[in-house]
């Protein structure tokens, strides 16, 4: 309304009439309305109270809203001024893009009489966008060949606004190659285009920095950059060049393999591929292609063979360098060689000594050799040198030649070898030495005699030791070498107690072991000398001796000696003599003992073990004594006896005892008559016979043992025969057996075989008895021995030999007895059986003293009774057929085949003893036996 005021006069008219005009227009529902765009929130746009000709307290009293369209709502309704505010801000841009005009359209709506409002809000532009490219920095590319006149159309610039906001003009910036040139499309947009106005040359200038401004008509002015990279593209153009047109370097020799000496550097001004450079080494002949390496993409120069000034001073490398497409250029390398002190000094030995004489005089000559260096100048000045501490030295002689001497005498035993380490060092800087070694033997010579550990040796041994026990070892050390080290003992020559010294004690020469001859009785010495004598093997020998105290050590082997009572040599017996008015503790007698060993063996102690009345006497320990030990009353025995131990304290300890014998009586006449009792003790010789008697038995038993054991030997082995023929016989068929086994031969099988013997101290009483040997044996049919060859036999045979096998065979009638000629209690039972026994008594016993000795020989394997092996001579009286197996045995009783009658055994009779059930002529035969 301010700005209605302002218009001139003249225009006022046609103002009211547009008002009017308006007025009208929404009368008849129609209201516009314009505002810019980029209000802020509640920005007044139009008084809708005063459009519509309403108060502003009537809006709200009618009712008064907007109602959209399904858009969001952009507008809205004061309610106390009564116009119409912008709700939010609004971008034309965003609502309508490059459209114009840009028209808002809503209505409002009067809801006291439902009336509709249209409402249209035109929203105008404002420069509030500038120029943007959609590139900001574009790049172009284009050959350093590209002719002038070439057009390159740039990316144009975009502005949201519209009308004279909008984008107006293209800028560049000035430059020498380069131009703008902007062309108007048919829809009016403007597109710039660059022209090249100059040449390229991507060596001068590779890259062309442009900057492109787009401006708009508004007020203010908007504008946009776009900053262009215009890079030149190469051309290849330019070959490589190295820096340098040669390059020296020095090296030293002992520069380790793989080293880097050298970088050639080739530059090429093109760029990527073009620019590319590629190093090559020129084969040329001789070492220096293998000394060397060049990196073909760096240009890097490497060792890879040890550099040696004494073969090349320096090397010549040629280098080519080329680009991608082919360009090249050629350069040289010189490496110069510089000497260093790489080599060390060289033994080379010309002659030398493995070993010398350890009696060799100073100034023997070791070894002869030439040092050298294969270095020059200071490098090769070559020094030797050796230990100090060694008895050698160095002789220095013509052309680098030295000698090595000894400096005095040498002494094998000190130093067997020496390992001579020969030095030598260069003058280099640092200097380098090489070290020799040189092993020279010491040789030996005898100049050593044996020598022992100790000045003198004791040894112990104990008494009664066997012959042939190791007594001592001596041991002698000689500090030669081989054979005049070997050392050999012995003893030198003496004598003892008047036999040689070598019956008693012996060496063995290799190792120095005493060994005792005879076996050591403390009791006859306790000590020996000896002088152990030790020579070496050496020429000449040389020896050492060295004493040796042999000390016996006692055994317990002596059991005490008792000197009184004396054993009386004419037969008589000592008597002592203790009167019946003896007191307790009366002295009757002392028991006088000594042994023969020494300390701890020959304490003595003494006991009584056994007296006629004890309690009576008592013995000493210590001294032996036998005195009363209650008095004497007149019931006690007029002689007395008392048994007294001697034990000494050996290990184990030895005891000897004494019969005394005490007369109790108080005067010498009632001794004498009751002496007469008294007995002599036995002599020596009836000990004599009593020991030859035992041994007698003892050889005896041992004979009978070996016999008997042969005997089983041979029953088993005939055992094992007969199994094994039975085993045959089952193989043909079955055979039976006889009830009886049949032997060739007498079979006695010991039963008992017993000795009884007594002794006693009086031989005179002394007796042995040996009874006769018991032995049991089968008497076998001659039917059963006869041999039959089975396996020449018919089946028929056979057949009926397994019929026949329940029966049993009949006895033998030619040696059955008849019921009167059995003996023993069997013969008095009846039978029908007839022989041909003898019937009287005088053959019955001569037959079995014949019987008894046959059994004795055929035990022995021989028979001398006359007959043929077998028959016991018997079958001269009896008939051939009457061999020894049909003989019973009347040494015990024995069961006879095909009889009921048992054989009683003969041998009771000789003991004196009569046989149970006998015939009552057993008796007499027994005397003549005796006989």
């Amino acid at each position: 309304m301010a700005t209605l005021q302002k218009l001139p006069r003249y225009r006022m008219l046609i103002m009211l009439c547009a008002l009017w005009a308006a007025l009208w227009e929404a009368r008849a529902g129609q209201v516009r309305y314009s505002v810019p765009e980029e209000l802020d929130k509640g920005s007044f746009v139009g008084s809708i109270a005063k459009d519509l000709g309403l108060e502003p307290q009537a809006l709200a009293e009618r009712g008064v809203r907007i109602v959209s369209r399904g858009r969001s709502q952009l507008f809205a309704l004061n309610p106390r001024s009564g116009s119409l505010v912008t709700a939010g801000r609004i971008d034309r841009e965003e609502l309508c893009a490059q459209s114009t005009p840009c028209l808002m359209n809503f209505n409002l709506l009067l809801e006291d009489k439902l009336t509709i409002y249209s409402v249209e809000v035109e929203v105008t532009d404002v420069n509030d966008n500038a120029p943007r490219f959609g590139v900001e920095e574009p790049e172009l590319k284009i050959s350093e060949m590209t002719t002038p006149g070439f057009r390159i159309p740039l990316k144009s610039a975009h502005d949201a606004d519209v009308g004279e906001n909008t984008l107006q003009k293209y800028e560049l910036n000035s430059n020498d190659h380069f131009s703008l040139d902007v062309r108007t499309g048919a829809d009016g947009n403007k597109y710039p285009e660059l022209v090249l106005e100059r040449a390229l040359d991507r060596e001068e200038e590779a890259v062309h920095h442009l900057v492109l401004v787009a401006s708009d008509g508004g007020n203010p002015v908007r504008s946009g950059t776009c900053r262009i990279r215009v890079k030149v593209l190469d051309v290849n153009d330019n070959a490589p060049v190295f820096t340098q047109p040669e390059y020296r370097v020095s090296v030293p020799e002992n520069m380790p393999i793989g080293t880097r000496i050298l970088t050639v550097t080739a530059t090429d001004p093109d760029e990527g591929y073009n620019a590319q450079v590629t190093y090559f080494q020129e084969q040329a002949p001789g070492e220096t292609a293998d000394v060397f390496e060049l990196k073909s993409t760096s240009g890097d120069i490497t060792i890879t063979k040890s550099l040696d000034y004494e073969k090349a001073k320096f090397h010549e490398i040629d280098i080519e360098a080329q680009d991608g497409p082919g360009l090249l250029t050629r350069t040289k390398v010189i490496v110069t060689v510089l000497d260093v002190n790489d080599n060390a000094p060289e033994f080379y030995m010309t002659s030398a000594t493995a070993s010398v004489p350890e009696d060799s005089p100073p100034g023997t000559v070791i070894a002869l050799f030439n040092v050298h260096d294969r270095d020059s100048g200071q490098n090769a000045i070559v020094t030797c040198s050796l230990p100090e501490t060694l008895p050698f030295k160095l002789e220095r002689s013509v052309d680098n030649y030295y000698r090595l001497v000894t400096t005095r005498a040498l002494d094998r035993e000190q130093f067997s070898f020496y390992n001579i380490t020969l030095s030598a060092k260069d003058g280099g800087n640092p200097s380098l030495s090489t070290d020799a070694h040189l092993l020279l033997q010491v040789a030996d010579i005898n100049d050593n005699p044996p020598s022992f550990s100790r000045g003198s040796y004791s040894a112990y041994i104990a008494e009664n030791n066997p012959r042939g026990t190791s007594i001592f070892s001596v041991l002698a050390y000689d500090p030669d070498s081989n054979d005049n080290a070997h050392v050999t003992y012995s003893l030198a020559e003496d004598t003892f107690q008047g036999a040689p010294l070598s019956s008693f004690v012996s060496i063995n020469s290799d190792t120095g072991v005493l060994y005792a001859l005879r076996s050591f009785d403390y009791e006859q010495f306790q000590d020996l000398q000896l002088w152990v004598i030790a020579v070496d093997s050496g020429n000449p020998p040389l020896s050492s001796n060295v004493s040796l105290s042999l000390f016996l050590v006692d055994q317990n082997d002596n059991m005490p000696e008792i000197l009184y009572p004396a054993l009386p040599t004419d037969g008589s017996t000592g008597v002592e003599l203790a009167p019946r008015s003896a007191e307790p503790g009366y002295l009757v007698t002392k028991v006088v003992a000594v042994d023969k060993d020494s300390g701890q063996n020959a304490w003595l102690s003494y006991r009584l073990i056994k007296a006629s009345e004890p309690g009576l006497f008592s013995v000493g320990m210590h001294t032996g004594e036998v005195r009363t030990a209650r008095a004497l009353l007149d019931r006690d025995a007029l002689k007395q006896s008392l048994v007294v131990s001697v034990q000494d304290h050996g290990q184990p300890p030895l005891l000897a005892t004494v019969t005394l014998t005490i007369a109790v009586a108080d005067n010498i006449p009632e001794v004498l008559a009751d002496l007469g009792s008294i007995r002599t003790p036995a002599t020596s010789d009836d000990s004599e016979l009593t020991l030859y008697l035992v041994v007698a038995v003892a050889v005896v038993s041992c004979v009978f043992l070996a016999f008997v054991i042969a005997l089983l030997a041979l029953r088993l082995r005939r055992w094992h025969v007969s199994r094994m023929l039975q085993a045959s016989r089952d193989g043909l068929g079955v055979i039976p057996a006889s009830q009886f086994v049949g032997v060739d031969g007498v079979h006695a099988f010991l039963q008992t075989y017993s000795h009884e013997v007594s002794l006693t101290a009086d031989s005179g009483k002394s007796h042995i008895i040996f009874p006769q040997p018991n032995y049991a044996d089968t008497l076998i049919s001659q039917e059963s021995c006869g041999k039959t060859d089975f396996l020449s036999a018919p089946q028929s045979l056979l057949d009926d030999k397994r019929e026949e096998a329940p029966q049993q065979a009949p006895p033998n009638t030619d040696w059955r007895f008849s019921q009167a000629q059995r003996p023993g209690t069997s013969g008095s039972q009846n039978g029908d059986e007839t022989g041909t026994w003898p019937n009287n008594q005088f053959d019955t016993e001569m037959l079995q003293a014949m019987i008894l000795a046959s059994a004795s020989e055929a035990a022995d394997g021989s028979s001398t009774l006359g007959g043929g092996a077998g028959t016991m001579g018997l079958s001269a009286r009896y008939g051939p057929q009457f061999t020894l197996q049909h003989v019973p045995d009347y040494r015990q009783n024995v069961y006879i085949p095909g009889s009921n009658a048992t054989l009683t055994n003969a041998a009771g009779k000789r003991d004196g003893k009569a046989p149970a059930g006998g015939n009552g002529n057993k008796k007499k035969s027994g005397k003549k036996e005796k006989k």
